[in-house]
C-alpha cells in the first residue's frame, strides 16, 4: 500500500496514536478501493495512506461527531475553535469550567468545539470518561497549547473521501464488503495487571472482546477481506491470532506513568490475507490416433 506523499500528524493528541508506526502498518495493507477502520482513534493511518475510499468508525460518539463537523463545516469550525486557544483560556479554572460545560451540553457543535479544546489543554491528551459518561481528564498545565490549524485543514480535505460511523466493531466488520481492507487498532491487551485502561468508552474493551475481534477477522478473511490487527506482542495475543501471519516490531514507548521511564515494547501485527481459491485441475483431452 502506498503512503501519502507527505506525512501528516493528526490534529488530536492521542494515547496510542499510530503516527510513528504508519510505515510499518502500511507494509501489511494490500491495495484496495476501500480501507475500513473500526477503531479510527486520531486517524493517523487514514491521514497517511492513499486509498480511494475510507470507512472510519469509532465507539466514541464525541470523536465521530467532531470528525463529521470538520468534514462538513471546516471553515466555520476552525475559525470558532481558534478563539478557544488564548492565554486566558489556558488556565485551570477556565479549563474546569469548559469541562463542566462540555459535560452538561447536548449541542453537537458546542461539544465538538470543546472536545478539541479539552484534548489540547487536558493532561497528556487523554480521552477518558467516568462511569457516568462524564469527561474527567485533569488540566494539563501546558505553557502554550498548540492550535492545529494546518492539521485540521488537511483532515477536512482528506475527509471528503471518508464516511464516518459510530457503531460497535462487530457490526462494522460483519458488514464489510468483499475486497475491502480492514485495519484494527483496538485498545491493547494490558502488559500487566495494573496497566489496564478501559476509560476511553464506558463499555470498556475486555479480553472477550479481544478474542471476538480475532474470530471476526478470521470470518472476514474467509469472505475475501484482508484484516490487519495491531496489539501488544504477548503469549496470549499470539494464541488468539494463531491463524494469522504474525509480525513483531520493537517500539519505543512510555511504559509507566512517569514520562521519563521509557523502554522498548513489542508490537504485534496479525495479518489475515484472503485465501486464494484453489485452481481446478485442467482436463486435457488428447487427440485420438487415426485408425
Amino acid at each position: 500500500m502506498q503512503l501519502s506523499k507527505r506525512k501528516s500528524r493528526a490534529f488530536l493528541k492521542w494515547a496510542g496514536g499510530k503516527y510513528n508506526l504508519v510505515d510499518a502498518i502500511s507494509r501489511h495493507l494490500p491495495d484496495s478501493e476501500l480501507l475500513i477502520e473500526p477503531f479510527v482513534g486520531a486517524g493517523s493511518v487514514f491521514l497517511n495512506t492513499d486509498f480511494p475510499r475510507y470507512q472510519l468508525n469509532d465507539i466514541n460518539a464525541d470523536l465521530i461527531s467532531l470528525y463529521q463537523l470538520i468534514k462538513s463545516q471546516s471553515e466555520r469550525f476552525i475559525a470558532d475553535a481558534r478563539d478557544l486557544f488564548t492565554p486566558l483560556t489556558n488556565q485551570r479554572d477556565c479549563y474546569l469550567n469548559f469541562r463542566q460545560q462540555f459535560n452538561q451540553s447536548s449541542d453537537a457543535y458546542e461539544r465538538a468545539q470543546l472536545f478539541l479544546y479539552l484534548n489540547r489543554h487536558g493532561y497528556n491528551g487523554l480521552c477518558r470518561y467516568n462511569l457516568s459518561g462524564k469527561f474527567n481528564v485533569p488540566f494539563g498545565s501546558y505553557k502554550k497549547p498548540y492550535f492545529p490549524e494546518a492539521e485540521l485543514y488537511f483532515f477536512a480535505e482528506k475527509a471528503q473521501r471518508a464516511l464516518f460511523s459510530c457503531s460497535g466493531y462487530q457490526q462494522v466488520i460483519q458488514n464489510a464488503e468483499a475486497g475491502a481492507v480492514i485495519y484494527c487498532d483496538p485498545p491493547y491487551v494490558p502488559l500487566s495487571k495494573t496497566a489496564s485502561f478501559t476509560g476511553y468508552a464506558r463499555e470498556g474493551f475486555t479480553l472477550d472482546d479481544q478474542a471476538q475481534l480475532a474470530n471476526l477477522a478470521e470470518q472476514a478473511q474467509r469472505r475475501g477481506i484482508a484484516v490487519v490487527i495491531s496489539n501488544h506482542d504477548t503469549t496470549w495475543t499470539r494464541k488468539i491470532y494463531q491463524p494469522a501471519a504474525l509480525h513483531s516490531l520493537q517500539v519505543g514507548r512510555s511504559i509507566s506513568q512517569k514520562g521519563a521511564s521509557r523502554g522498548k515494547v513489542a508490537e504485534l501485527f496479525a495479518v489475515y490475507l484472503p485465501k486464494t481459491r484453489p485452481i481446478s485441475p485442467q482436463v486435457i483431452v488428447l487427440p485420438q490416433k487415426a485408425g
